[in-house]
């Protein structure tokens, strides 16, 4: 009885070493519809942007003016990671575009944007 308890302890382990966890920016935001959307792999990076424009990111709100220092901290971190904004379909879009334009002055090559499928 104590091997098979050794190996069902070892096959957990197992599993929650090389389980991969979903991330997300820490808020719900109902993402605007899309008609041609394509899927992700992975996002190392969310930034979400609430519907009473807010910014989080890692669970945390942050705002503007610190938000590029964030994104070069952890785009240095994972530099092959891609950023995703899920911006509610009810903020603001010039907060969507001033987020973006923090992706890019942090330096980060791309940036996506979290949609619903439609």
């Amino acid at each position: 009885m104590t091997p098979m308890l050794d190996i069902v302890f070892i096959m957990l382990i197992f599993f929650i070493v090389t389980a991969t966890f979903i991330k997300e920016a820490g808020v719900d935001v109902t993402k605007p519809p899309a008609v041609t959307a394509e899927k992700k792999d992975r996002a190392s990076i969310l930034i979400a942007i609430t519907e009473s424009d807010e910014i989080w990111m890692n669970r945390k709100k942050v705002d503007l003016k610190s938000l590029q220092t964030n994104i070069e901290k952890l785009h240095a971190e994972n530099p092959q990671g891609t950023i995703v904004i899920q911006a509610d379909a009810r903020s603001k879009a010039g907060l969507m575009i001033a987020v973006t334009e923090a992706v890019n002055d942090a330096g980060v090559p791309g940036v996506a944007v979290s949609t619903e499928e439609n």
